[in-house]
């Protein structure tokens, strides 16, 4: 009895399934090959593991081996058409949803045999390989589309003309799969592609969703193609679209906010009225409470409408979307995506408006610490080695932040990388920087365990986040360096990888501005001095740009703040200096502009005025790209701090700004010259901290400056366009003009 109660198990085995197949694959028995199809077709509905398990054993090849024998069959019998479809069938369960599925799929071949099927006379076969095929359209394997091809577009075309759901389908999904440029958008709407995706708008919930997604990948950022689309010659397209958002599914609701928001994003005019935007935020909003992929989705969506637009994210601020958000993070036990696309959302909605801010972090929680989403072990140690070193950790701040600071260690690298960005968004909060809200070691400490061996778009996020967070109005800065955060910051400027390298110097640069001496120290001790001189030197402008006002916030402060540049020979001032002397020409000087307004002014001394040490608003959060423009400012400001200093600081500022070959050539005259007032303003600033009256060799740098045509560029200046520029020249002019009449 035992033996006979084994073997009747055994055919239930996978392997011996597996083996079976096999063996019918190379033999003639079509019963025995459809047996077993369904056998397997059965195993693995469904079941995510079975699939995998499966696969790994081998069966995918058997199948497809199967497929072919089939499909080069000389006649089209039953058992041959039963064949073509279960075999398709399987290659289709096997394909849903499991990429590795997709992968044994198209390395077996199967794919050419299912899209030659697909011109079947017989309907069951072409839908069963039209089934299969969207499953592996639905993976980011599946191969391109080369729309560009002619037969290949009329095939497209035919694939969209046919009846067959499943086969129109197929087409809209292999447009949602491979359109990826604006070229291939403009083909596909001048074949007329869009025009039948439209009409398909009116068929079943399948080709409508379908179509649907297709509309969106043809019009996003093209305003032509997007122009075409609302134009007349697509009839009432779109307001087809526009009455989907009201339709009973809420994934033809969602996917019909999606085109709009594509719209929207592209080409403004074609959206304009308030309703429609309040429309779209409501709906998005709504959509967020479904249990599937259209509530995961559906805060995706959302970001992307409110992103870097202020008049939408203050609409969504009235439609209470802060609480709304807040509230399915409280529900715990979140999808993974859905936490991400949450965590974005929140993001956009607080990355500009303060009132966001101060209501999501006003808001409060019930759940514990450690009891929001799953941590990983080595986040908890790390909090634990705060206790261990005597760290104090403190509970006090608002609750609601728990919920972005726990998500800082889920176990999934796109949820830790969007907490990464909501808290960046969150600390642009001046009041609660100034409050230090965020300098905890409950944020720093996971924020810090991200820096280390993490994915390279994980640190540049967390970068980010810790960017903001290090400005810190407060005197805690030293929580950050005891946390290690310094020291990885370190690490990182040296990294190969220009995009971690130049957030790391941007953080560096934040981390110094108006810290103590004794922190000063300790950064630049795991800096320094030639580390961060290479970096002033760095192959890219916008990390020559940060190491340069890294500097300038180095020596920003008391007069013996200034001998930092002086370490090593000089070795930051040389760096400083030969960066302006190679850059200053008026070729370089002349390019570009930027956005950023002019620098915020702050006294360093009674008798010494200096432009501020390096953080303004604008200034930490503004990246634009104009660096190489910026780069040189940031250089004469540092000069300028340290011309602020005593008479060594001055001479040997000096000695900087005239070319080692000429005693009368002075890079300060094309930065008066220059057009762009941030490089007047620095270069006036300059000469008024070198000729202060009070200085004992102040005459002589007055001579030697009125020598390289300074005073008469000044004079030149008098009426200036920037009013900080014209004070500051009257000023400079007054002080050359006090040592005698040769200034002119």
């Amino acid at each position: 009895m035992p033996a006979s109660s084994a073997s009747s198990s055994a055919p239930h085995r996978p392997e011996d399934l597996i083996l079976r197949l096999s063996s019918a694959a190379d033999g003639r028995d079509g019963d025995a090959k459809l047996r077993l199809l369904r056998e397997l077709k059965n195993q693995i509905i469904g079941n995510r593991t079975k699939k995998l398990s499966y696969i790994g054993l081998g069966a995918v090849p058997s199948v497809v081996s199967i497929l072919s024998s089939a499909s080069s069959a000389a006649a089209d019998s039953d058992e041959v058409e039963s064949l073509l479809v279960q075999s398709a069938a399987a290659i289709g369960s096997f394909s849903c949803g499991v990429d590795a599925g997709v992968k044994a799929v198209l390395d077996a071949g199967a794919f050419p045999y299912l899209l030659n099927l697909v011109s079947h006379p017989n309907e069951k076969i072409v839908d069963a390989a039209a089934r299969s095929l969207r499953m592996i359209y639905q993976s980011k394997l599946a191969p391109k589309y080369e729309f560009l091809q002619k037969k290949n577009m009329e095939f497209l075309l035919a694939l969209l003309n046919k009846e067959n759901e499943n086969v129109t389908g197929l087409g809209a999904s292999v447009i949602t799969h491979s359109c990826e440029t604006s070229i291939e958008q403009k083909a596909l709407s001048d074949a007329g592609v869009l025009k039948k995706l439209s009409s398909l708008l009116g068929g079943s919930l399948s080709q409508r969703d379908a179509s649907l997604e297709s509309i969106a990948t043809i019009i996003n950022s093209n305003p032509e193609v997007i122009s075409k689309f609302v134009g007349p010659e697509s009839g009432r397209a779109l307001s087809i679209v526009t009455e989907l958002t009201k339709d009973r599914y809420p994934r033809t609701r969602l996917l019909a906010c999606m085109c709009l928001i594509a719209i929207r994003n592209t080409s403004p005019s074609c959206l304009e009225g308030v309703g429609i935007k309040t429309k779209l935020i409501l709906i998005l909003l709504e959509l967020l409470d479904d249990s599937g992929q259209v509530g995961d989705e559906a805060a995706f969506a959302l970001c992307s409408l409110i992103a870097e637009r202020e008049d939408l994210q203050k609409l969504a601020f009235e439609a209470n979307a802060v609480d709304k958000l807040c509230n399915h993070l409280e529900k715990g036990s979140l999808h993974a995506k859905r936490l991400e696309g949450i965590f974005l959302a929140l993001s956009s909605l607080c990355s500009k408006l303060e009132c966001c801010r101060s209501r999501f972090l006003s808001l409060k929680n019930n759940r514990a610490l450690f009891g929001i989403f799953p941590l990983k072990g080595i986040f908890k140690i790390g909090l634990l080695r705060c206790w261990t070193f005597g760290l104090t950790v403190s509970f006090g701040f608002r609750e609601a932040l728990n919920l972005v600071t726990d998500a800082l260690t889920h176990v999934c690298i796109e949820v830790r990388g969007a907490a990464c960005i909501c808290l960046k968004s969150l600390s642009r909060s001046v009041k609660n920087l100034s409050a230090g809200t965020f300098m905890n070691e409950i944020i720093l400490v996971p924020l810090v365990q991200l820096l280390c061996d993490s994915p390279t778009s994980l640190q540049v996020a967390a970068l980010g986040a810790i960017s903001n967070i290090v400005v810190d109005f407060t005197v805690h800065k030293s929580t950050f360096i005891q946390c290690g955060g310094a020291k990885q910051l370190v690490q990182l400027s040296k990294s190969m990888d220009s995009t971690v390298r130049l957030n790391a110097v941007w953080a560096l640069r934040n981390l110094m501005f108006h810290v103590n001496n004794r922190c000063k120290e300790e950064i630049l001790s795991e800096l320094t001095a030639s580390v961060l001189a290479s970096l002033i030197s760095d192959p890219k402008p916008s990390v020559q740009e940060q190491a340069l006002a890294l500097v300038r916030n180095l020596v920003d402060g008391p007069e013996d703040f200034a001998d930092y540049v002086f370490a090593e020979d000089c070795l930051l001032l040389h760096a400083v200096g030969n960066q302006l002397q190679n850059a200053s020409k008026p070729d370089v000087l002349l390019q570009g502009r930027s956005n950023l307004g002019p620098p915020r002014l702050f006294p360093k001394k009674k008798h010494a005025v200096s432009p501020g040490g390096g953080w303004g608003k604008d200034e930490v959060f503004a990246r634009d790209a104009d660096a190489s423009i910026k780069e040189l400012t940031k250089g004469m400001y540092t000069l300028c701090n340290v011309a602020s200093g005593n008479e060594f600081s001055k001479e040997a500022v000096m000695s900087q700004l005239f070319c080692q070959t000429s005693n009368t050539q002075c890079i300060l005259v094309n930065f008066l010259q220059n057009s762009d007032s941030r490089f007047r303003t620095a270069a006036v600033w300059t000469v008024v901290n070198l000729t202060f009256p009070s200085s004992p060799g102040a005459f002589d740098r007055a001579g030697k400056l009125r020598n390289a045509g300074i005073a008469t560029q000044l004079k030149n200046m008098v009426d200036d366009s920037c009013v900080d520029v014209k004070l500051r020249v009257k000023t400079a002019i007054g002080q050359m003009m006090s040592f005698g009449d040769g200034s002119t």
